[in-house]
């Protein structure tokens, strides 16, 4: 499976459009006015919620994305505007002064959302002509047409705009909502979680029953297509006339599941959008979903990202490398407009000096590689009785860091000839040097690459470690 461009890709999003705030801070103590915590609020952030967070993944890819929907005539729509805007996305709301933007508030509190407070007045005022009218202008502009329902009114009657769009020969995908998906009938396909797709079917004993109801779900329906997210379980695809396809969970760690099913949806359509097939944009919209279910918050994923899980896929998850496959990671990741970062060492024993350094690194551009000295060099270099830690246990410490991208053993005394190999865009070593007397910084510089010195650490010292483990020893 190859990151397609998505820059051609053009989306039109239609839905319910919604403004979320959140609000965290501190809490250590219960209220005397009833058993609750009171928070002391420090930060206030906004996103871009419902339909606009959709828009926003197709953007994060580098889609052309449109957003329309319904908002009032208030600072929230501003706001929300504001962040649509950041990220790309060309927004029409339909401004109506009867109405109230939507907003849902979330209190935190290290990291723990205790309690979310909705603020919505319904869309029963909303000029539905007019946006029927702004929606037939929009489709000429693009390929798939994405309908965003949160059931909050927007898409109380979808039929007319899935019927305009199919006229025009436009895919419609739709996340759904609700008990009853035929309001749906005649999309191209729909996107259910496994508890939005039992609330319509019924419950599902196993694989073979969760298949069975799908097809007769797309066949009622006349879908092209029936793409059930199943969580741990994966992703289920049925189309018509062909044979159904599973494609296995991708998600390593689960932090929090908020805005999967927009990241599913959104990738789905940018793929179909920039002409890749039905299998290939599911494959891309699972590998999207286990990247955005891995951290917090709603924030799309970009193609960087698809393409860093998807290597990381192809190599199990590995972050230790031989220099072969490195020097090709490298080169694709620079060919496609990502910073590396290199920088090396021994790293005997790892102390928080070399973890708050390699942090800084990894900050200097988008992937860092970590080229660590064999145990022949480290002897020449330290002395007899190092290094303590062989090289393969020193490399898997590293590559177990969230600021590590790539580590690679190098047998020389400097990692000069492999830098030279590799022409990173971003040399950072730690210490007290001049940049000019770093192996490597001719090579760096003369490529249009930056040196990087980094303030030493005061205190941390694998020298100093060791010879602390002595005297305790000797005592």
């Amino acid at each position: 499976m190859s990151i397609p461009d998505f820059s051609a890709a053009r989306l039109l999003v239609v839905g319910d459009l919604m403004l979320d705030r959140y609000w965290s801070g501190a809490t250590g103590r219960i209220s005397p006015e009833a058993p609750v915590p009171v928070v002391r609020v420090d930060g206030e952030e906004v996103r871009a919620g419902g339909a606009g967070n959709v828009a926003l993944n197709a953007a994060a890819l580098g889609g052309q994305s449109t957003l329309l929907g319904f908002t009032g005539q208030d600072e929230e729509a501003d706001l929300l505007g504001r962040c649509l805007q950041h990220g790309g996305v060309d927004w029409r709301f339909l401004r109506n002064p009867r109405i109230k933007t939507l907003v849902k508030l979330r209190i935190l509190s290290r990291n723990q959302q205790l309690i979310r407070l909705d603020f919505e007045d319904g869309l029963e005022e909303c000029d539905w002509p007019v946006l029927r009218e702004q929606y037939n202008e929009l489709l000429s502009q693009a390929e798939v047409v994405v309908l965003s329902d949160y059931a909050k009114g927007t898409l109380a009657d979808p039929a007319e705009l899935i019927r305009l769009a199919r006229c025009e020969g436009k895919k419609v995908l739709v996340d759904p909502k609700g008990d009853d998906f035929r309001r749906y009938r005649g999309a191209s396909a729909l996107t259910p979680n496994r508890e939005e797709f039992e609330a319509v079917v019924g419950p599902c004993a196993d694989e073979a029953e969760v298949v069975r109801k799908a097809e007769h779900l797309r066949g009622e329906l006349d879908l092209e297509a029936l793409l059930v997210t199943r969580g741990e379980k994966g992703v289920t695809l049925v189309r018509a006339g062909q044979e159904t396809v599973h494609f296995p969970t991708r998600a390593r760690e689960v932090y929090d599941v908020t805005g999967a099913g927009d990241t599913v949806i959104a990738t789905l359509g940018t793929a179909l959008a920039a002409g890749e097939s039905w299998e290939a944009s599911v494959s891309l919209a699972n590998l999207a979903a286990g990247v955005v279910v891995g951290r917090l918050g709603t924030v799309g994923v970009t193609p960087a990202e698809l393409r860093r899980a998807q290597l990381a896929e192809e190599r199990g998850g590995k972050r230790v490398l031989d220099e072969e496959a490195l020097a090709l990671s490298v080169a694709d990741a620079q060919a496609h407009g990502e910073r590396v970062v290199f920088t090396n060492g021994c790293f005997d024993l790892l102390h928080a000096g070399h973890v708050a350094y390699l942090e800084e690194a990894a900050a200097l551009g988008d992937r860092l590689v970590v080229a660590v000295n064999d145990d022949d060099s480290v002897q020449r270099l330290k002395g007899e009785g190092r290094p303590v830690n062989p090289l393969d246990q020193r490399m898997a410490v590293l590559a177990g860091l969230a600021a590590v991208d790539w580590v690679v053993p190098f047998s020389e005394d400097t990692p000069a000839r492999l830098i030279e190999r590799l022409r990173p865009d971003v040399l950072a070593k730690g210490g007290d040097y001049r940049p000019e007397a770093i192996a490597g910084y001719d090579t760096v510089t003369a490529a249009g690459g930056e040196v990087v010195v980094l303030p030493y650490r005061e205190g941390c010292s694998s020298s100093r470690m060791m010879e602390a483990i002595r005297q305790t020893a000797s005592e």
